[in-house]
């Protein structure tokens, strides 16, 4: 696609050109505005509200305010609640901290690979027998 065509097409799609995307090279604009509708804007394996809440979190571990906002509002306009969004934060703040903290420890790495393996058939059996 050239540029136009890519800024038509995303136009019609979002009302507006960001200016991020007008910094995108022409060689690349067409690839990036295609990988763009595929993973943001399609619905794939993940719901769009779900995708948004993951990147949000992303988002707000790298503290990069503008990925911030956009995943907080389109996750919003996918139907996340404030609750959800809330859950996202809390879970992406645990995981980056327990990431620093097992890291720091510099934690055998194929000992916690079997204590993992065996605490998930351990909650795969209790849950199998609640079924």
């Amino acid at each position: 696609m050239t540029r136009n065509q890519v800024f038509q097409e995303m136009e019609q799609m979002l009302g507006v050109v960001p200016d991020f995307f007008k910094a995108i090279p022409d060689v690349t604009i067409g690839l990036e505005w295609e990988l763009f509708k595929k993973l943001q804007i399609e619905e794939n394996a993940l719901s769009n509200k779900q995708k948004e809440l993951i990147g949000l979190g992303i988002a707000a571990v790298t503290r990069c305010k503008y990925c911030t906002y956009y995943h907080t509002e389109f996750a919003k306009l996918f139907g996340a609640s404030d609750a959800e969004i809330e859950d996202a934060l809390h879970y992406a703040k645990a995981a980056a901290g327990w990431s620093t903290y097992v890291n720091g420890q510099q934690a055998d790495f194929k000992q916690f690979k079997s204590q993992i393996d065996q605490a998930c058939a351990y909650v795969r059996k209790a849950m199998s027998q609640a079924a």
